[in-house]
């Protein structure tokens, strides 16, 4: 059964990682991606065209989540090419990790700007689109390290739980309109970045872990596809944690 059938979504940052992996198997269950990239092009492409093979409307677009002008004319955009917007997954995100006693303005400022503001910029260019529909989940992807921070990464974990406030903020505001909003914080997920770490740590990591094993970026869209489907219809404001039993 194809859970998505004919919906339209828009996943931010889907060149890569857990982005990609969203995509694909939102795809598969007969979702229509729009998906935006920074500038990795020729990924971004690829991917278009392997959506694209499943039978589904598949469009990638160069855009900057960052920037409120650059989110209204992406929505602009995918209005015109798609016809409407059911799901918008807030995915594009970046690490700038150091302990505070060295971490410069510009990288706390960048950290927030990229994985935070874009959030707001987003879900206000897609506000009015669902609020005529009266319909529309929006998935935030949030993180562990948002919920119960981690020594170094102080930005990140500030922009995770700001992501978190919004969430369930939204959840209150947009509610009465049929309009869900709901968080996703990951754990440690096994992407094209972790395989260039030391296998050492990686594994370190692993035995830390009560199921004893990274995710899988297919274990994040899953838990995508239960919020943007109507599985999860009565299902607003909350948090997942998909961390292998982490933060138990």
């Amino acid at each position: 059964m194809k859970l998505l059938e004919g919906k339209n979504v828009i996943i931010t940052g889907a060149s890569r990682g857990i982005g990609t992996g969203i995509a694909q198997v939102f795809a598969d269950h007969g979702a229509n991606v729009a998906f935006t990239y920074s500038s990795s092009e020729a990924p971004a492409l690829a991917l278009e065209k392997e959506l694209a093979s499943k039978g589904v409307k598949a469009k990638a677009y160069k855009s900057n989540a960052a920037s409120f002008s650059e989110s209204e004319d992406l929505v602009t955009k995918v209005l015109e090419d798609f016809g409407g917007i059911d799901v918008l997954i807030n995915n594009a995100g970046i690490t700038k990790d150091n302990l505070l006693m060295r971490m410069g303005e510009e990288d706390f400022d960048k950290v927030i700007e990229i994985n935070l503001k874009s959030v707001f910029n987003m879900t206000k260019a897609v506000q009015r689109t669902m609020l005529k529909q009266r319909k529309g989940s929006i998935i935030n992807m949030s993180s562990v390290v948002g919920v119960k921070g981690n020594a170094g990464q102080s930005n990140y974990a500030a922009s995770k739980a700001g992501m978190i406030g919004f969430t369930k903020s939204i959840a209150l505001e947009l509610g009465s309109r049929n309009i869900r909003c709901n968080a996703i914080a990951p754990g440690f997920i096994e992407t094209e970045m972790t395989a260039k770490l030391d296998e050492k740590v990686v594994q370190g990591w692993r035995d830390g872990i009560p199921l004893k094993r990274g995710g899988q970026t297919v274990d994040i869209a899953n838990a995508c596809l239960f919020f943007a489907s109507d599985l999860s219809g009565y299902v607003t404001g909350q948090v997942l944690n998909v961390d292998g039993g982490m933060l138990t």
